[in-house]
Protein backbone atom coordinates (compact mmCIF):
# COMPACT_ATOMS: atom_id res chain seq x y z
CA UNK A 1 0.00 0.00 0.00
CA UNK A 2 1.53 3.29 -1.14
CA UNK A 3 1.03 7.06 -1.01
CA UNK A 4 0.40 9.08 -4.17
CA UNK A 5 1.26 12.78 -4.20
CA UNK A 6 0.59 15.12 -7.13
CA UNK A 7 2.02 18.61 -7.59
CA UNK A 8 0.29 20.45 -10.46
CA UNK A 9 2.38 23.48 -11.39
CA UNK A 10 2.25 26.21 -14.02
CA UNK A 11 3.97 24.06 -16.65
CA UNK A 12 3.99 20.41 -15.58
CA UNK A 13 2.32 17.98 -13.20
CA UNK A 14 4.74 16.06 -11.01
CA UNK A 15 3.54 12.67 -9.77
CA UNK A 16 5.31 10.66 -7.07
CA UNK A 17 4.65 7.41 -5.24
CA UNK A 18 6.04 6.82 -1.77
CA UNK A 19 6.42 3.68 0.32
CA UNK A 20 6.05 5.46 3.66
CA UNK A 21 8.84 8.09 3.30
CA UNK A 22 10.79 6.41 0.50
CA UNK A 23 10.26 7.80 -3.00
CA UNK A 24 9.82 4.79 -5.30
CA UNK A 25 8.38 6.37 -8.46
CA UNK A 26 8.45 9.80 -10.07
CA UNK A 27 7.22 11.14 -13.39
CA UNK A 28 6.64 14.57 -14.91
CA UNK A 29 3.60 14.97 -17.14
CA UNK A 30 2.45 17.94 -19.23
CA UNK A 31 -1.23 17.14 -18.69
CA UNK A 32 -2.37 14.65 -16.05
CA UNK A 33 -5.60 13.03 -17.24
CA UNK A 34 -7.93 10.45 -15.74
CA UNK A 35 -6.68 7.33 -17.62
CA UNK A 36 -3.08 7.99 -16.55
CA UNK A 37 -4.13 8.59 -12.95
CA UNK A 38 -6.19 5.39 -12.83
CA UNK A 39 -3.28 3.42 -14.24
CA UNK A 40 -0.93 4.72 -11.53
CA UNK A 41 -3.45 3.92 -8.78
CA UNK A 42 -3.80 0.35 -9.98
CA UNK A 43 -0.13 -0.24 -10.75
CA UNK A 44 1.14 0.88 -7.34
CA UNK A 45 -1.80 -0.18 -5.15
CA UNK A 46 -2.34 3.36 -3.89
CA UNK A 47 -3.88 3.71 -0.42
CA UNK A 48 -3.52 7.46 0.26
CA UNK A 49 -3.44 10.46 -2.06
CA UNK A 50 -3.18 14.24 -2.04
CA UNK A 51 -2.93 17.05 -4.62
CA UNK A 52 -1.27 20.47 -4.56
CA UNK A 53 -2.29 22.63 -7.50
CA UNK A 54 -1.69 26.19 -8.67
CA UNK A 55 -4.90 25.68 -10.66
CA UNK A 56 -7.90 24.91 -8.46
CA UNK A 57 -9.77 23.18 -11.31
CA UNK A 58 -8.82 19.64 -10.30
CA UNK A 59 -12.30 18.37 -9.46
CA UNK A 60 -12.16 15.44 -11.90
CA UNK A 61 -8.88 14.17 -10.47
CA UNK A 62 -10.09 14.67 -6.92
CA UNK A 63 -13.29 12.73 -7.58
CA UNK A 64 -11.25 9.77 -8.84
CA UNK A 65 -8.98 9.85 -5.80
CA UNK A 66 -11.90 10.14 -3.37
CA UNK A 67 -13.38 6.92 -4.74
CA UNK A 68 -10.17 4.92 -5.18
CA UNK A 69 -8.06 6.08 -2.21
CA UNK A 70 -8.08 7.78 1.16
CA UNK A 71 -7.88 11.32 -0.19
CA UNK A 72 -6.58 14.29 1.82
CA UNK A 73 -7.13 17.75 0.38
CA UNK A 74 -3.85 19.62 0.83
CA UNK A 75 -4.14 23.14 2.22
CA UNK A 76 -2.33 25.62 4.44
CA UNK A 77 -4.64 24.50 7.27
CA UNK A 78 -2.40 21.42 7.56
CA UNK A 79 0.20 22.70 10.01
CA UNK A 80 1.25 19.91 12.36
CA UNK A 81 3.74 21.43 14.82
CA UNK A 82 4.62 24.37 12.58
CA UNK A 83 3.63 27.87 13.75
CA UNK A 84 2.41 29.70 10.65
CA UNK A 85 2.60 33.50 11.06
CA UNK A 86 1.90 34.30 7.40
CA UNK A 87 -0.65 37.13 7.42
CA UNK A 88 -2.71 35.78 4.50
CA UNK A 89 -2.46 31.98 4.62
CA UNK A 90 -5.35 31.72 2.15
CA UNK A 91 -3.10 33.26 -0.54
CA UNK A 92 0.06 31.34 0.36
CA UNK A 93 1.08 29.06 -2.50
CA UNK A 94 0.47 25.41 -1.67
CA UNK A 95 3.84 24.44 -3.14
CA UNK A 96 5.54 26.92 -0.82
CA UNK A 97 3.71 25.48 2.17
CA UNK A 98 4.58 21.93 1.14
CA UNK A 99 8.27 22.93 1.17
CA UNK A 100 7.91 24.31 4.69
CA UNK A 101 6.38 21.02 5.85
CA UNK A 102 9.21 19.10 4.15
CA UNK A 103 11.87 21.26 5.80
CA UNK A 104 10.26 20.68 9.20
CA UNK A 105 10.46 16.94 8.63
CA UNK A 106 13.93 16.77 7.08
CA UNK A 107 15.74 19.50 9.04
CA UNK A 108 13.74 19.85 12.24
CA UNK A 109 15.43 22.12 14.78
CA UNK A 110 17.52 23.94 12.14
CA UNK A 111 17.10 27.34 10.56
CA UNK A 112 16.30 26.50 6.95
CA UNK A 113 16.17 28.66 3.81
CA UNK A 114 14.33 27.03 0.91
CA UNK A 115 15.06 28.39 -2.57
CA UNK A 116 12.74 27.10 -5.29
CA UNK A 117 13.85 27.97 -8.83
CA UNK A 118 10.88 27.25 -11.04
CA UNK A 119 8.46 29.51 -12.93
CA UNK A 120 9.21 31.96 -10.13
CA UNK A 121 12.11 31.93 -7.69
CA UNK A 122 10.78 31.78 -4.16
CA UNK A 123 12.64 32.17 -0.88
CA UNK A 124 11.12 30.84 2.35
CA UNK A 125 12.56 30.45 5.83
CA UNK A 126 11.50 28.05 8.56
CA UNK A 127 13.39 28.85 11.73
CA UNK A 128 14.77 26.46 14.33
CA UNK A 129 11.68 27.01 16.49
CA UNK A 130 9.41 25.75 13.68
CA UNK A 131 8.12 29.26 12.98
CA UNK A 132 7.27 30.45 9.48
CA UNK A 133 6.83 34.17 8.79
CA UNK A 134 6.90 34.14 4.99
CA UNK A 135 9.46 34.86 2.31
CA UNK A 136 10.00 36.44 -1.10
CA UNK A 137 8.86 35.83 -4.68
CA UNK A 138 10.98 36.83 -7.67
CA UNK A 139 10.98 36.26 -11.43
CA UNK A 140 12.11 32.83 -12.61
CA UNK A 141 14.86 32.50 -15.22
CA UNK A 142 12.61 31.86 -18.23
CA UNK A 143 10.28 34.65 -17.14
CA UNK A 144 13.25 37.03 -17.17
CA UNK A 145 14.22 36.00 -20.70
CA UNK A 146 10.62 36.47 -21.86
CA UNK A 147 10.28 39.86 -20.17
CA UNK A 148 13.38 41.23 -21.93
CA UNK A 149 11.94 40.17 -25.27
CA UNK A 150 8.38 41.32 -24.56
CA UNK A 151 9.12 44.76 -23.14
CA UNK A 152 11.78 45.82 -25.66
CA UNK A 153 11.67 46.51 -29.35
CA UNK A 154 14.75 44.69 -30.57
CA UNK A 155 15.99 42.20 -27.98
CA UNK A 156 15.42 38.58 -29.08
CA UNK A 157 13.90 35.81 -27.03
CA UNK A 158 16.90 33.80 -25.91
CA UNK A 159 16.84 30.13 -24.97
CA UNK A 160 19.47 28.52 -22.80
CA UNK A 161 20.76 25.07 -21.90
CA UNK A 162 19.99 24.24 -18.27
CA UNK A 163 22.87 21.76 -18.20
CA UNK A 164 25.51 24.37 -19.02
CA UNK A 165 28.19 24.68 -16.33
CA UNK A 166 29.44 28.19 -17.08
CA UNK A 167 27.94 31.58 -17.84
CA UNK A 168 29.48 33.00 -21.01
CA UNK A 169 30.86 36.51 -21.36
CA UNK A 170 28.48 38.98 -22.98
CA UNK A 171 30.44 39.29 -26.22
CA UNK A 172 27.29 39.47 -28.37
CA UNK A 173 23.64 40.32 -27.80
CA UNK A 174 22.53 36.72 -27.19
CA UNK A 175 25.26 36.12 -24.63
CA UNK A 176 24.76 39.54 -23.06
CA UNK A 177 21.13 38.62 -22.37
CA UNK A 178 22.13 35.20 -21.05
CA UNK A 179 24.76 36.69 -18.79
CA UNK A 180 22.45 39.40 -17.53
CA UNK A 181 19.66 36.97 -16.69
CA UNK A 182 21.70 34.06 -15.36
CA UNK A 183 24.41 35.93 -13.48
CA UNK A 184 21.82 38.39 -12.23
CA UNK A 185 19.76 35.56 -10.76
CA UNK A 186 22.83 33.97 -9.18
CA UNK A 187 23.82 37.29 -7.63
CA UNK A 188 20.25 37.76 -6.37
CA UNK A 189 20.33 34.33 -4.72
CA UNK A 190 23.72 34.99 -3.14
CA UNK A 191 22.31 38.23 -1.76
CA UNK A 192 19.31 36.50 -0.20
CA UNK A 193 21.56 33.82 1.30
CA UNK A 194 23.84 36.48 2.80
CA UNK A 195 20.83 38.33 4.22
CA UNK A 196 19.37 35.22 5.84
CA UNK A 197 22.77 34.10 7.12
CA UNK A 198 23.00 37.39 9.02
CA UNK A 199 19.58 36.76 10.54
CA UNK A 200 19.72 33.03 11.26
CA UNK A 201 22.48 31.05 12.95
CA UNK A 202 23.74 27.81 11.34
CA UNK A 203 21.47 28.26 8.32
CA UNK A 204 20.65 25.24 6.15
CA UNK A 205 20.05 26.14 2.49
CA UNK A 206 17.91 23.84 0.34
CA UNK A 207 17.72 24.29 -3.45
CA UNK A 208 14.80 22.82 -5.37
CA UNK A 209 12.82 23.45 -8.56
CA UNK A 210 13.35 22.90 -12.27
CA UNK A 211 16.33 25.28 -12.58
CA UNK A 212 17.95 24.25 -9.30
CA UNK A 213 20.54 21.93 -10.86
CA UNK A 214 21.96 24.82 -12.88
CA UNK A 215 21.96 27.09 -9.85
CA UNK A 216 23.53 24.42 -7.68
CA UNK A 217 26.40 24.25 -10.21
CA UNK A 218 26.82 28.00 -10.01
CA UNK A 219 26.82 28.07 -6.21
CA UNK A 220 29.00 25.04 -5.48
CA UNK A 221 32.17 27.15 -5.36
CA UNK A 222 30.62 29.98 -3.36
CA UNK A 223 31.44 30.66 0.29
CA UNK A 224 28.01 29.19 1.13
CA UNK A 225 28.62 25.83 -0.59
CA UNK A 226 28.93 23.90 2.66
CA UNK A 227 25.45 25.02 3.71
CA UNK A 228 23.70 24.06 0.46
CA UNK A 229 21.78 20.86 -0.25
CA UNK A 230 20.14 20.14 -3.61
CA UNK A 231 16.76 18.49 -3.01
CA UNK A 232 14.78 18.24 -6.27
CA UNK A 233 11.79 16.47 -4.67
CA UNK A 234 11.26 18.83 -1.72
CA UNK A 235 7.64 19.74 -2.58
CA UNK A 236 6.68 16.11 -3.12
CA UNK A 237 8.28 15.05 0.16
CA UNK A 238 6.33 17.77 1.93
CA UNK A 239 3.07 16.58 0.39
CA UNK A 240 3.84 13.06 1.52
CA UNK A 241 4.10 14.28 5.11
CA UNK A 242 0.35 15.04 5.23
CA UNK A 243 -0.30 11.35 5.86
CA UNK A 244 1.72 11.43 9.08
CA UNK A 245 0.72 14.84 10.55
Amino acid sequence: MHNLVIDIGNTYSKVAVFAQKELIHFEQIEQLEAPVLLDIIAKFNIANATISSVNQAVEQLENILKVATHYVRFSTNIVGLIKNHYQSPQTLGLDRWAKVIAAHSLYNGQNCLMIDAGTCITYDVLNADSEYFGGSISLGLNMRFKALNHYTGRLPLVSWDQTQLTIEEGSNTQNAIKRGVLQGAVNEILGFIALENARNKDLKIVLTGGDSLFLNNQLKNSIFAGQITHEPYLVLKGLNEVFTL
